[in-house]
């Protein structure tokens, strides 16, 4: 039975991640940890602070919040991502669980952050007003996005798959309602977390060159890792080795010498009292 905060996207991406957790720490895990350090900061993470990780995946966020002595506790709807985050953070009481139902007391925390987690929520309003409910009162909400437009180095896939003629299968074209979407840019995002009820939320646009070889950056498509990936294997043995041809003529034009790829990211990072 679906429950009623369950929406068509919020299914797709639990096909979309379902077993993937090995696939991701392997090739975009490094990326997404990037703005970590940053995320704990202005969460004010250190000693002592009652932490919830919401969507740590692989625990890299889990792992450095206890590294500064933080109270740490991480959640994530994928169980293979929570069998990852567990080893990665032994310290950290790790779990399965799924946005927007978390399995804790109103006011339970003093600090939450997502890293890369609304990305991938139906409701996003409703996500966040969650994370509201689970922290303390004046407590800090962090978290961070994929901002739009699309920086250059996010959308070498995406053009790849498009210059092969390849079609999303259906049950990946799921996007958000209309009414539960938002821009992707400084003022949407605070605006967002304001309709969440969040206070003072405050935002800035982080933008870095993720160094990757090409090999390491195709094994995330390769082995299905997120939309894209899950859009290369559903096409046919044709088609896979179109979008390959393309991805590997598009990243010459971020290859050094060596063959290393520089790829310029842009990110979100916001924060807000709850």
């Amino acid at each position: 039975m679906r429950r009623m905060s369950m929406t068509l996207f919020d299914e797709s991406e639990r096909l979309v991640w379902a077993g993937r957790g090995t696939a991701y720490a392997g090739s975009y895990a490094r990326l997404c940890a990037h703005p970590v350090p940053r995320l704990l900061d202005v969460a004010e993470v250190g000693q002592g602070v009652r932490l919830l990780d919401v969507g740590t995946g692989p625990g890299t966020v889990a792992a450095a919040a206890c590294a500064r002595g933080a109270r740490v506790t991480a959640v994530d709807a994928e169980p293979t991502m929570v069998e990852l985050a567990a080893r990665a953070a032994p310290e950290a009481d790790v779990r399965v669980a799924v946005l927007p139902e978390l399995p804790f007391a109103d006011g339970e925390f003093d600090a939450v952050v997502a890293n890369f987690v609304l990305n991938h929520v139906g409701r996003p309003r409703l996500a966040l007003a969650e994370l509201r409910r689970v922290v303390r009162p004046n407590g800090w909400v962090a978290l961070t996005i994929w901002a739009a437009p699309p920086a250059p180095g996010q959308t070498l896939l995406g053009r790849a798959i498009q210059a092969a003629g390849a079609v999303c299968p259906p049950h990946l074209a799921a996007g958000l309602a209309p009414e539960d979407d938002f821009p992707r840019d400084e003022s949407g995002l605070t605006g967002l977390m304001g309709a969440a009820g969040l206070r003072g939320a405050v935002c800035e646009t982080l933008r870095w060159d993720h160094r990757a070889s090409a090999e390491e950056w195709w094994s995330g498509p390769a082995a299905g890792v997120a939309c894209g990936g899950r859009t290369v294997q559903s096409q046919t043995p044709a088609i896979r080795a179109e979008i390959k041809r393309h991805f590997d003529l598009f990243s010459e034009e971020f290859a050094d010498e060596d063959g290393v790829l520089t790829l310029p990211h842009a990110a979100l990072l916001a924060r807000a009292r709850g």
